[in-house]
């Protein structure tokens, strides 16, 4: 207990003493998305045919959906772990469409501005799979993990789209979880039943949030001191940020429907560290439906997440919580 009040402290005190910044540095994003957040989003995304070396134009999120699910995997400086991940998730796949004509997929691959040979594997899977079921968008540079699945969802095609991290510390077969709990929640919001052929799961706004949360016990256990209390923290100020509802919001396995991501991912600001919380919050304002089901997880080495992330972390949700809650940043439905 004290140390909860200690923290919460430190934490107002941080506050106070960067509200004339954070009100500044909001103002100053405010005015940066005016100008580019909605280019972000209109702008044509145009996928290159390694094969034909035509452009393919993706469509739209607005677009009506032509799969059944898209895997949206962002990756930055990924040429060593993204092999062996892809081939384990196209495997299943195509597994699944053999056994049933109307699991139709593709996997969407946003290169964020790697730095090593990322683009290359990503383009050696496009010629063995065609452009048909694997895509590489470019950002061109450096945005952060949050942009990339937002560009990824915006120009992906399925009914459900899952994002999901390259390094493969979740396993692919698990979407199968948060698929069939998507569906028996349509399912009771519409009212129907599992031999409705009307319902489209695809108009029905819900968010799937896998997570670690059942692993915490032997978390605490194995971590150092120090890593269980940024953690510790880092969880408080989460629920004072979004409020409670989800334990794991940073677990990077989601689903979601296409109505939620078109509510969502054209509204989200949050482009790095902090951009799951913002998902949550969005959540709840637009009133979707989130379930948090446990995944099967292992620690991968090579994760881009250390202490020093810890400040970027903090400043972003004092960024989205004082944006949101003052008015500045605004919600479009």
């Amino acid at each position: 207990m004290g140390f909860i009040c200690a923290l919460i402290e430190f934490l107002s005190i941080f506050a106070s003493a960067l509200s004339i910044g954070l009100l500044a540095a909001t103002v100053f994003a405010t005015f940066r998305r005016k100008y580019t957040h909605n280019r972000n989003v209109e702008a044509p995304a145009v996928f290159e045919d390694p094969n034909s070396l035509q452009p393919v134009t993706c469509p739209n999120i607005l677009d009506p959906a032509e799969k059944y699910i898209s895997l949206i995997i962002p990756a930055y400086n990924e040429e060593h772990r993204l092999p062996g991940y892809l081939d384990e998730t196209l495997n299943y796949l195509q597994e699944r469409a053999s056994k049933d004509k109307s699991f139709t997929y593709e996997v969407v691959i946003v290169d964020d501005g790697s730095a090593d040979g990322t683009k290359r594997v990503a383009f050696d899977f496009v010629k063995r799979y065609t452009v048909e079921n694997v895509r590489v968008l470019l950002l061109g540079r450096n945005y952060g993990k949050g942009e990339a699945i937002r560009k990824g969802m915006l120009h992906s095609r399925g009914e459900l789209l899952l994002m999901l991290d390259a390094d493969g510390a979740t396993k692919v077969t698990d979407l199968a979880k948060l698929e069939n709990q998507i569906r028996a929640v349509a399912l009771k919001e519409r009212n129907s039943s599992a031999d409705d052929l009307t319902l489209r799961i695809s108009d029905v706004p819900i968010a799937a949030f896998g997570s670690r949360a059942h692993l915490e016990d032997k978390a605490l256990a194995t971590r150092k001191w120090y890593r269980n209390f940024l953690m510790k923290g880092f969880h408080l100020v989460v629920l004072l940020a979004a409020g409670p509802g989800i334990r794991d919001t940073q677990c990077g396995f989601k689903m979601f429907t296409r109505a939620a991501a078109r509510k969502l991912f054209t509204n989200i600001r949050l482009k790095r560290w902090c951009f799951d919380v913002e998902l949550v919050y969005l959540c709840k304002f637009f009133r979707i439906p989130m379930i948090e089901i446990s995944v099967n997880w292992s620690e991968i080495p090579g994760s881009k997440v250390n202490m020093f992330s810890i400040p970027n972390m903090l400043w972003e949700l004092a960024l989205m919580s004082l944006g949101y809650r003052t008015g500045i940043w605004t919600i479009h439905s």
